[in-house]
């Protein structure tokens, strides 16, 4: 699942134990049973596609989101640095 440090918000007071399956359910349309027949591969990319979903439907979400990309950067963004280093050279 896409995460970054610190992006949980909440501990529920109880876990679920087939949280993945039920969001393949609702993703696919499909029984319990069905999901636990499929392949491991295949559930674990439909559990992460049926998670980003549910994710990209709320602005905290799509936001949540573009933090979990921004951690996965491994090399910089040297067009925004620059152009950061620029603004901060006009302000001061």
């Amino acid at each position: 699942m896409p995460s970054y440090p610190g992006g949980e918000t909440e501990k529920a007071a109880y876990d679920l134990a087939t949280k993945g399956e039920k969001l393949v359910m609702d993703y696919l349309n499909i029984s319990i049973f069905d999901v636990q027949e499929m392949p491991i591969d295949l559930y674990l990319f439909f559990m992460r596609e049926a998670y980003i979903h549910g994710n990209m439907r709320t602005k905290e979400g799509r936001e949540y989101l573009e933090n979990c990309r921004r951690m996965e950067q491994t090399k910089p963004d040297r067009k925004k640095i620059r152009k950061k280093i620029q603004e901060q050279k006009r302000e001061g």
